[in-house]
């Protein structure tokens, strides 16, 4: 069994005994449960990772009639706390007296897949409400710009100034859904790519959620210094991060509760990493954290469909404008909530040059 074979192969291979004690991990195992395994040799499996009493009476029963099996889909907890979507096959091996003496268990992580899927999720979604919104806006845009017209024609035919008012009602309101029309559509132009620090974009957002909050929320930075410039339309960006951000304060703001307001922004890189189904060399993680109630969870998982909204006077424009803007730049926005944790990720790929940015426009 402990052959240089097993130790090359990529996938985890995790061997136990019959009493569930582990007795051998492959390289590609130790990588993925984060464990040694020379420390572990000997102990229960939880030493490498756990999952429930249902698994352990599953490999027991396994020891037991001989019989191999294969769960989908289960998340399994490691010993440091972390915890994997993974696919995992159990095979017993016989011994010469027909009696099981050791499991194989072969671990297929499911995480990268599962991301992936999401991402993809969400760009289709996005895709989608986009070529619905341009529908409806053309179909609202036709006629408002008629009714409009039509009550200027009316308004210059009146000679009594209280009946001009009326029609100037009409005129302005007009305007109003012509600006509503717009914004559902997000950036009307191309961005204007060039060079820049993502963190001179950051520390933008950062005084002006400071001015508007009087600083009632503590702001904490924890960037990374080595991220190199990447290419995008900084006007755009500082407006996809404010709006993010201005969630964040709003929810904060609005729990009377919470007596340490916080907002964290952390910025990573992240090498040979995947965007849907492209693979970027270098991509610059952004969080944003917050410590507020959390998202309610049946708005979750349409939160960036225009006109969706947590709160009873906003406008739910905020996160799918900043979604169109960080797609233009071909990244991404995810985001998971809880309470006391909601974690905004935008993913934006680090291109070499403002050419190769934009072939992708």
């Amino acid at each position: 069994m402990h052959s240089l074979l097993i130790d090359h192969l990529s996938t985890a291979v995790v061997e136990l005994n019959h009493k569930l004690e582990i007795e051998y991990l492959n390289p590609a195992a130790e990588m993925l449960l984060a464990v040694s395994r020379r420390r572990i040799y000997g102990n229960d499996l939880s030493a490498a990772f756990r999952e429930g009493e249902e698994s352990i009476e599953a490999l027991m029963s396994a020891i037991e009639s001989g019989h191999p099996f294969t769960k989908r889909e289960a998340e399994i907890e490691c010993s440091n706390g972390k915890k994997l979507f993974c696919d995992y096959t159990v095979t017993p091996v016989m011994g010469s007296s027909n009696f099981t003496e050791s499991l194989i268990i072969e671990l297929y992580p499911r995480d990268r897949m599962k991301r992936i899927s999401k991402e993809d999720e969400i760009i289709a979604n996005h895709e989608t409400s986009k070529e619905l919104v341009r529908g409806l806006a053309h179909e609202i845009k036709n006629p408002l710009g008629g009714i409009r017209g039509a009550a200027q024609l009316i308004s210059r035919a009146f000679t009594d100034e209280a009946l001009k008012d009326y029609t100037q009602v009409i005129i302005e309101e007009s305007d109003r859904l012509r600006d509503l029309v717009d914004r559902l559509l997000g950036p009307r132009q191309l961005p204007k790519n060039k060079p820049l620090n993502i963190h001179k974009v950051i520390e933008r957002v950062r005084q002006l959620i400071s001015v508007e909050t009087d600083n009632q929320i503590k702001l904490i930075r924890d960037y990374d210094p080595s991220i190199p410039d990447l290419v995008g339309d900084e006007s755009q960006l500082i407006q996809a991060l404010l709006n993010i951000t201005r969630n964040a304060m709003q929810a904060l703001m609005a729990d009377d509760n919470n007596q340490n307001r916080t907002i964290q922004i952390v910025t990573r890189t992240l090498r040979q990493f995947t965007i849907g189904s492209k693979r970027h060399r270098l991509v610059c993680k952004l969080s944003i954290i917050d410590n507020g109630p959390g998202i309610p969870e049946n708005i979750l998982n349409t939160l960036f469909y225009p006109m969706v909204s947590g709160r009873a006077d906003g406008t739910g424009l905020g996160l799918s404008i900043a979604q169109s803007v960080i797609h233009q730049h071909q990244g991404i926005v995810e985001c998971n909530s809880e309470p006391q944790h909601t974690e905004f990720n935008i993913l934006i790929p680090i291109e070499t040059t403002v050419q190769e940015q934009e072939k992708h426009l």
